[in-house]
């Protein structure tokens, strides 16, 4: 077992009993020390709240791992940026609604709103597309006007 997938082991269940996902681990020379990120997802968006309590199960455990020994770190406890690829199904249905861009195998690309989505597939503006034909899929994000955002509170 390589020791991303130690650590991996070793926090994932107090990630789980916080009610999140473990989405991944990365360790990253700086200098002398290391820095240990976790990236942690939950099926709804994550509170700064939530993510510090994860933090702070995480910290307890890495502390006293034996596979770091004594290499000094610095531990980032993070939920996934709007950046990061859709790539587990549960990511489709949190993310329901919101416009994406989706390049296939085929090196199509399509764009739309994310609707019903299954352990197989997701409708796409009502078309349906497999998981196993996705290459990427990233959130489009949507900036709404001043103006716009105006006429809304006017409802």
């Amino acid at each position: 077992m390589t020791l991303l997938e130690e650590i991996a082991v070793a926090i994932t269940p107090a990630i789980e009993a916080a009610g999140c996902y473990l989405e991944e681990v990365t360790l990253t020379p700086a200098g002398k020390r290391k820095i240990m990120t976790v990236i942690v997802d939950g099926d709804t968006n994550l509170s700064l709240d939530q993510v510090t309590a994860v933090s702070k199960e995480v910290s307890a455990i890495v502390e006293v791992l034996p596979a770091l020994g004594d290499t000094p770190f610095t531990l980032e406890v993070t939920s996934p940026g709007v950046d990061r690829p859709l790539t587990n199904p549960r990511h489709w249905r949190k993310n329901h609604g919101r416009l994406i861009n989706v390049t296939l195998h085929d090196e199509k690309s399509v764009k739309g709103r994310i609707g019903d989505s299954t352990e197989i597939d997701v409708e796409i503006d009502s078309v349906k597309i497999a998981y196993a034909a996705i290459k990427r899929a990233l959130i489009e994000i949507e900036f709404k006007s001043l103006k716009s955002a105006e006429s809304e509170g006017d409802e």
